[in-house]
Protein backbone atom coordinates (compact mmCIF):
# COMPACT_ATOMS: atom_id res chain seq x y z
CA UNK A 1 0.00 0.00 0.00
CA UNK A 2 1.31 3.45 -0.91
CA UNK A 3 2.21 5.77 1.96
CA UNK A 4 0.58 9.21 1.86
CA UNK A 5 2.49 12.42 2.51
CA UNK A 6 1.64 13.89 5.91
CA UNK A 7 0.39 17.08 4.22
CA UNK A 8 -2.20 15.07 2.30
CA UNK A 9 -3.37 13.42 5.50
CA UNK A 10 -3.49 16.75 7.36
CA UNK A 11 -5.50 18.33 4.54
CA UNK A 12 -8.04 15.50 4.68
CA UNK A 13 -8.29 15.78 8.48
CA UNK A 14 -8.77 19.57 8.21
CA UNK A 15 -11.63 19.12 5.73
CA UNK A 16 -13.21 16.51 7.96
CA UNK A 17 -12.74 18.62 11.07
CA UNK A 18 -14.57 21.53 9.43
CA UNK A 19 -17.48 19.21 8.74
CA UNK A 20 -17.42 17.83 12.29
CA UNK A 21 -17.26 21.30 13.86
CA UNK A 22 -20.21 22.38 11.73
CA UNK A 23 -22.17 19.32 12.87
CA UNK A 24 -21.26 20.03 16.51
CA UNK A 25 -22.26 23.68 16.21
CA UNK A 26 -25.59 22.82 14.54
CA UNK A 27 -26.34 20.15 17.13
CA UNK A 28 -25.66 22.51 20.00
CA UNK A 29 -27.67 25.32 18.39
CA UNK A 30 -30.64 22.98 17.91
CA UNK A 31 -30.66 22.19 21.64
CA UNK A 32 -29.79 25.58 23.12
CA UNK A 33 -28.68 29.02 22.03
CA UNK A 34 -27.46 29.84 25.53
CA UNK A 35 -24.25 27.74 25.56
CA UNK A 36 -21.15 28.46 23.48
CA UNK A 37 -18.96 25.75 21.98
CA UNK A 38 -16.17 26.39 24.54
CA UNK A 39 -18.71 26.17 27.37
CA UNK A 40 -20.11 22.97 25.88
CA UNK A 41 -16.61 21.50 25.59
CA UNK A 42 -16.07 22.19 29.31
CA UNK A 43 -19.27 20.32 30.20
CA UNK A 44 -18.22 17.41 27.98
CA UNK A 45 -14.82 17.28 29.73
CA UNK A 46 -16.62 17.17 33.08
CA UNK A 47 -18.90 14.38 31.86
CA UNK A 48 -15.90 12.40 30.61
CA UNK A 49 -13.59 13.00 33.56
CA UNK A 50 -16.08 13.42 36.37
CA UNK A 51 -15.48 16.00 39.10
CA UNK A 52 -12.05 17.61 38.67
CA UNK A 53 -10.08 20.51 40.07
CA UNK A 54 -10.51 23.82 38.31
CA UNK A 55 -6.82 23.81 37.34
CA UNK A 56 -7.27 20.37 35.71
CA UNK A 57 -10.23 21.70 33.74
CA UNK A 58 -8.11 24.64 32.59
CA UNK A 59 -5.41 22.20 31.48
CA UNK A 60 -7.95 20.08 29.57
CA UNK A 61 -9.32 23.17 27.85
CA UNK A 62 -5.81 24.53 27.18
CA UNK A 63 -6.63 27.86 28.78
CA UNK A 64 -5.59 29.84 31.83
CA UNK A 65 -7.11 29.16 35.23
CA UNK A 66 -8.78 32.59 35.19
CA UNK A 67 -10.40 31.86 31.80
CA UNK A 68 -11.67 28.50 33.09
CA UNK A 69 -13.01 30.21 36.20
CA UNK A 70 -14.91 32.83 34.16
CA UNK A 71 -16.26 30.10 31.88
CA UNK A 72 -17.43 28.13 34.93
CA UNK A 73 -18.98 31.27 36.45
CA UNK A 74 -21.27 31.39 33.41
CA UNK A 75 -22.00 27.65 33.53
CA UNK A 76 -22.81 27.78 37.26
CA UNK A 77 -25.22 30.66 36.59
CA UNK A 78 -26.92 28.49 33.94
CA UNK A 79 -27.15 25.53 36.32
CA UNK A 80 -24.96 23.32 34.12
CA UNK A 81 -22.01 22.88 36.50
CA UNK A 82 -21.42 23.04 40.24
CA UNK A 83 -18.22 23.89 42.03
CA UNK A 84 -17.17 23.59 45.62
CA UNK A 85 -14.01 23.47 47.70
CA UNK A 86 -12.25 20.15 47.12
CA UNK A 87 -12.50 17.62 49.92
CA UNK A 88 -9.12 17.30 51.61
CA UNK A 89 -7.82 20.58 50.15
CA UNK A 90 -10.24 23.46 50.66
CA UNK A 91 -7.96 25.83 48.73
CA UNK A 92 -8.70 23.89 45.52
CA UNK A 93 -12.01 24.23 43.73
CA UNK A 94 -13.64 21.12 42.29
CA UNK A 95 -16.00 21.38 39.33
CA UNK A 96 -18.63 18.87 38.20
CA UNK A 97 -21.43 18.69 35.65
CA UNK A 98 -24.92 18.94 37.12
CA UNK A 99 -27.79 16.70 36.04
CA UNK A 100 -28.88 19.55 33.74
CA UNK A 101 -25.39 19.65 32.21
CA UNK A 102 -25.39 15.88 31.70
CA UNK A 103 -28.84 16.12 30.07
CA UNK A 104 -27.57 18.86 27.74
CA UNK A 105 -24.64 16.71 26.62
CA UNK A 106 -27.00 13.76 26.07
CA UNK A 107 -29.37 15.86 23.94
CA UNK A 108 -26.60 17.39 21.84
CA UNK A 109 -24.95 13.99 21.41
CA UNK A 110 -28.24 12.49 20.22
CA UNK A 111 -28.61 15.21 17.58
CA UNK A 112 -24.98 14.82 16.48
CA UNK A 113 -25.39 11.06 16.27
CA UNK A 114 -28.49 11.43 14.07
CA UNK A 115 -26.71 13.76 11.64
CA UNK A 116 -23.60 11.60 11.57
CA UNK A 117 -25.72 8.53 10.86
CA UNK A 118 -27.13 10.27 7.78
CA UNK A 119 -23.64 11.09 6.54
CA UNK A 120 -22.35 7.56 7.15
CA UNK A 121 -25.38 6.13 5.34
CA UNK A 122 -24.45 8.27 2.31
CA UNK A 123 -20.96 6.68 2.23
CA UNK A 124 -20.03 3.55 0.31
CA UNK A 125 -20.55 0.69 2.80
CA UNK A 126 -17.21 -0.83 1.78
CA UNK A 127 -15.39 2.33 2.96
CA UNK A 128 -16.92 2.29 6.45
CA UNK A 129 -14.50 -0.22 8.08
CA UNK A 130 -11.51 1.86 6.98
CA UNK A 131 -13.22 4.98 8.35
CA UNK A 132 -13.78 3.31 11.72
CA UNK A 133 -10.13 2.24 11.89
CA UNK A 134 -8.80 5.65 10.85
CA UNK A 135 -11.04 7.69 13.14
CA UNK A 136 -10.44 5.35 16.09
CA UNK A 137 -6.68 5.71 15.64
CA UNK A 138 -7.01 9.48 15.28
CA UNK A 139 -9.13 9.82 18.44
CA UNK A 140 -6.73 7.61 20.40
CA UNK A 141 -3.74 9.67 19.24
CA UNK A 142 -5.60 12.83 20.31
CA UNK A 143 -6.28 11.34 23.75
CA UNK A 144 -10.06 11.16 23.42
CA UNK A 145 -11.82 8.58 25.55
CA UNK A 146 -13.92 6.04 23.64
CA UNK A 147 -17.69 6.55 24.00
CA UNK A 148 -18.05 3.44 26.12
CA UNK A 149 -15.48 4.82 28.60
CA UNK A 150 -18.04 7.34 29.85
CA UNK A 151 -21.73 6.98 30.15
CA UNK A 152 -24.29 9.73 30.36
CA UNK A 153 -26.84 9.12 33.03
CA UNK A 154 -24.88 8.34 36.17
CA UNK A 155 -26.21 9.68 39.47
CA UNK A 156 -24.83 13.08 40.44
Amino acid sequence: MQELASGTVVDAVLRSSRALVAIAARSLAEVTDDVTLPQYRAIVVLCVRGPIAMRELADELACSASTATRLCDRLVAKGLVDRAPREGNRREVEVRATALGVDLVAAVTARRRAELEQIVEAMDPQQRPALVDALSAFAAAAGEAPDQAWAIGWDL
